[in-house]
């Protein structure tokens, strides 16, 4: 069984106000759950209430994707309580940072220091390990779970995520620009007769030709990659903080027009990918 939860879902800062509740204001964090086999997809505002969940476990083995490191998906990971837990191990994989020359601890290590934040990395105490690879390997993490990756149009880079376990499938892609001619051909093979594809759908079409070149897709892209790549269910995600609810009640019913199986990401919310279907739920924080 495949357990995906949302944990944040907007886009470029946080958004803590009364409009914003239905769908959530924490940035992007969301996970993977293969029968056991935790996997975190990005370290936005959402991993904090995260990691205080796990950290009722009082220990585990815990892995870490990111798709890239700008602020609204990395400014989580220091309030993540249990990387200063020595019960718990962290595996931490990132895919468009080693052709640039840099790495995941070294991003991650600049954003604990002086003079922006007041104590070192080297304060935690969980066991971290760090991967840096380059979008478009395949990363075996254990006999049954197999994420393949591909590049993605971003600033500096961002990396897409599939994973398999046990013939199901969930596509974590964001953030990226779409093509101005056809599409994605990196995105469209990831995805392909997946059982969930989670894609960037920052802007509607209307709004996207004020922000060519920021590196974001809209939910009409979205739908076509779905169709094209015969998706099951397409979450529409990293929710602009412009949009509030009432904004993306609408953006859900104009998307659902074009495909069914369309809906709004929301924070706390959980979707159960099995053998004999997919159930939709909102969870009760309980891991």
């Amino acid at each position: 069984m495949l357990k995906t939860r949302f944990w944040g879902v907007r886009g470029t800062i946080a958004c803590p106000h009364s409009s914003y509740m239905k769908y959530g204001g924490n940035t992007s964090c969301v996970t993977v759950d293969c029968d056991g086999t935790l996997l975190i997809f990005d370290s936005g505002t959402g991993i904090r209430p995260l990691g205080n969940k796990l950290m009722e476990k009082l220990g585990g083995k815990i892995n870490i994707f990111f798709s890239h490191v700008h602020w609204d998906h990395i400014s989580g990971f220091p309030f993540f309580q249990p990387a200063y837990s020595p019960h718990f191990d962290l595996k931490l994989y990132c895919g468009n940072l080693k052709m640039h020359g840099s790495s995941i601890f070294e991003v991650l290590s600049k954003q604990m220091a002086n003079p922006t934040f007041p104590v070192p990395i080297d304060i935690l105490q969980a066991k971290i390990q760090y991967y840096d690879f380059n979008a478009g390997e395949s990363i075996n993490l254990t006999n049954d779970i197999t994420i393949d990756t591909c590049p993605l149009n971003h600033p500096m880079g961002a990396t897409g995520y599939r994973v398999n376990f046990k013939g199901n499938s969930v596509c974590y892609v964001t953030d990226t620009e779409h093509k101005k001619d056809g599409l994605d051909d990196n995105i469209l093979r990831l995805a392909r007769d997946s059982d969930l594809l989670i894609y960037d759908s920052t802007y509607t079409e209307n709004e996207y030709p004020n922000f060519v070149g920021w590196g974001h897709s809209t939910w009409q892209e979205g739908v076509r990659l779905s169709q094209e790549a015969g998706v099951k269910y397409y979450a529409i995600f990293h929710h602009d903080p412009a949009h509030d609810d009432a904004f993306m009640d609408n953006v859900e019913y104009e998307a659902k027009k074009e495909f069914a199986q369309a809906f709004v990401a929301k924070e706390g919310e959980e979707i159960m990918v099995t053998e004999i279907g997919t159930e939709f739920r909102t969870f009760d924080d309980k891991l």
